[in-house]
């Protein structure tokens, strides 16, 4: 058992006020989950608190899976009754063991979001609506909505949330949860709203629980929802001993459900509450930490957590203006280089952020460049993603009708009713012919030679034949020296690809069409400069440039030690941490979000939990970076540096100018000094 010698004077505390409610505000790299750790272990080893009434929920298997390793390797109890689970796995044991209190099965089963979807999708097509008319997903987001509440059907008492059942989309929650129960299943949410339904429904069940699970914890408690508050309230109604450890400054799900008052209001339900604040930071150089306090300061949604660190004060954060996206992309890389051969930096220890997925883009062309190896974190590389491949294949068979895998990823997408059969035959066909399958397909559509043993009906018949005409007409304006962007255009357009995408309206395919928008920027960035743009040549190019060697420029063979440069997402980078780390994109309508910014209020403070985050994941230096001009949608938009940048004083950070042929250090432009921001005209500058 550890002597807490390890422990500073808070973290101590928060160990040791076993009872009651307790809520550790833990700041970002303050030894949350060693505090977390150590807690449970002096339950069961000081307190002698049997491992069969503590319980330890978090959001993630692998989170879970880490605090139960080290639980167990500091205790010698066996800890073998010791539940630290997910919340989701915890109610469907719950469920399993208490399932015909409800009317359902032990045998459930728990549905994915696809399989969702595709029950919404049936009612849809009873009522005879069709999905361009109401979206699958929007009848989707609505039941998440009233299940992340903890709302289920026929629900009252003390509510602190209003559902409308005259709602036009309420009826769609009622048949989905009869769909449900015929099938003796349940979604994610339902596994929550089903505990919370045994437990206020048959309060000798609840007791049953409520006397086992003498010592609840909460781990990344900012990130529940009210569904989850409702359900820990419950299970602790009885010996209250519930301690949740969280961080309000790093609430940025909301649009997965999270509930930021759940950590905001917790003393209401708790009025007893113990407030522990863990403010120690051991993460971060004391510039990265101060500069970072003074940008969250502006949150009024915060409970006041003052960040410190005994750390070195670090070098000053470097804010670097380029002129585009490209010149940002091109710095970075620099840099990096620079870092590797003149530090001995190692490319692990390097991390590149950004706000939107399809930043990655021209960031990923950079790094390719400058042959340094880089890992998509959460994510998939920019020109292995879905739609940038569909789109690619549309382009390669224009050029190339004989490419037959290029035809077979998108004969049938958007969906023109071609299956996996129609196909297999199609194919056959060509093989016994000794021809390509273009040749096969384009001769059916012409109604040329015999081919009634392949069963077609009228309609994909139809479908098929503006698909080979959209083809043909491609191939038409590419032999008339079209540039690609324009080829590009079309195809997107006319096959109806970008059409579906924008129908389904779900938060995954408006990410898709954000990446097809780049794809096209990307495309543009290609002719510049050419007097004689082609189809073909972009197609080499990014054959060429998404071919990583494996050597680095000059130095033989890779050093396999320095790992690859890490890019994700700043949603994906809370809980990561890395020496260096380069926030891109720190631009308004970008980071802050267009969507915050149309919103504004609570909006714009989660934006600026988000910066936060990014920044305090840097240990030893961070790079901010932005854009004067960049490509959006196909144009150059100004939209001038994040108003993130100017909540930093001055004295935290360099201000680097980057110019089209030259780079100059300097302090920040004059022209930025007059840019205002306020809810209603977000940019103005001269």
């Amino acid at each position: 058992m550890s002597t807490y010698s390890d422990l500073n004077r808070d973290q101590k505390e928060a160990v040791l006020k076993t009872e009651g409610p307790v809520m550790i505000l833990a700041g970002a790299g303050s030894g949350k989950t060693r505090t977390l750790v150590t807690r449970i272990s002096y339950l069961i080893e000081k307190k002698r608190i049997s491992p069969f009434q503590v319980l330890a929920l978090t959001f993630s298997n692998k989170a879970a899976r880490e605090m139960r390793e080290r639980v167990s390797t500091e205790i010698s109890v066996d800890v073998g009754a010791l539940k630290i689970t997910t919340f989701h796995a915890f109610c469907a044991n719950i469920l399993r063991s208490e399932a015909t209190h409800l009317g359902l099965g032990r045998n459930f089963t728990i549905y994915d979001d696809s399989e969702s979807k595709s029950i919404i999708k049936t009612l849809l097509k009873k009522r005879g609506i069709s999905t361009k008319t109401i979206s699958p997903y929007e009848v989707r987001a609505f039941i998440e909505y009233l299940k992340n509440l903890g709302h289920y059907r026929g629900r009252s008492g003390k509510l602190d949330y209003e559902v409308d059942e005259k709602d036009y989309f309420y009826p769609f929650f009622e048949e989905y949860e009869d769909e449900l129960s015929r099938a003796n299943a349940l979604d994610f949410g339902g596994l929550i709203t089903g505990v919370i339904q045994l437990f206020e429904t048959f309060p000798e069940v609840l007791r049953m629980y409520q006397q086992r699970f003498k010592y609840v914890l909460i781990d990344e408690y900012q990130d529940t929802n009210r569904a989850q508050f409702t359900l820990m309230s419950l299970l602790c109604g009885q010996h209250r001993n519930i301690c949740v450890v969280g961080d309000e400054d790093q609430s940025i799900y909301s649009w997965r459900g999270a509930d930021i008052r759940n950590i905001l209001e917790f003393e209401k339900v708790y009025p007893d509450v113990q407030i522990l604040k863990l403010e120690q930071n051991y993460r971060s150089s004391k510039n990265i930490i101060e500069a970072a306090s003074f940008v969250i300061a502006r949150n009024t949604q915060r409970k006041g957590k003052k960040m410190w660190t005994n750390n070195e004060h670090g070098e000053v954060l470097e804010i670097i203006e380029c002129p585009d996206d490209r010149k940002e992309a091109e710095f970075m890389s620099e840099t990096i280089c620079s870092l590797k051969k003149q530090k001995k930096i190692k490319y692990k220890e390097m991390a590149v952020f950004y706000r939107t997925n399809s930043q990655s883009r021209v960031i990923e062309d950079y790094l390719r460049s400058y042959k340094i190896p880089y890992r998509i974190v959460g994510g998939i590389k920019f020109y292995e993603r879905k739609e940038i491949k569909d789109l690619l294949s549309y382009l390669r068979l224009v050029i190339n009708s004989k490419d037959s895998l290029a035809l077979s990823r998108i004969i049938n997408v958007p969906a023109r009713g071609i299956g996996a059969v129609t196909m297999r035959k199609l194919e056959q066909e060509a093989e016994n012919k000794g021809c390509s399958l273009w040749e096969i397909v384009d001769d059916i559509v012409d109604n040329l030679g015999n081919y009634s043993h392949i069963k077609l009906s009228a309609k994909v018949k139809s479908s098929l034949r503006e698909f080979c005409l959209l083809i043909n007409d491609v191939k038409v304006m590419n032999q008339e020296k079209v540039i690609p962007s324009t080829i590009f255009e079309k195809i997107l357009c006319e096959s109806n690809y970008l059409t579906s995408l924008k129908a389904n309206k779900d938060p995954e395919s408006l990410i898709r069409v954000e990446n097809l928008e780049e794809m096209k920027n990307g495309i543009k960035q290609f002719e510049e400069g050419l007097s004689h743009p082609t189809l073909a040549g972009y197609l080499e190019s990014i054959t060429l440039d998404t071919t990583v060697e494996d050597e680095d420029s000059g130095e033989g063979l890779r050093d396999l030690t320095s790992g690859e440069v890490s890019l994700m997402t700043v949603h994906g980078a809370k809980g990561l941490e890395y020496p260096y780390v380069f926030l891109g994109g720190a631009e308004e309508d970008l980071f802050p979000s267009f969507q915050s910014l149309s919103t504004g209020g609570t909006a714009i403070e989660e934006e600026r939990r988000l910066f936060y985050v990014a920044m305090t994941r840097a240990m030893e230096r961070l790079y901010i970076t932005f854009a004067r001009g960049r490509m959006i949608h196909g144009q150059i938009r100004f939209n001038g540096p994040s108003r993130f940048i100017h909540e930093i004083p001055e004295d935290y950070y360099k201000w680097q100018i980057i110019q089209k042929d030259q780079r100059q250090y300097d302090k920040k432009q004059e022209v930025w000094d007059d840019f205002e921001f306020s809810q209603e005209n977000h940019y103005d500058y001269d």
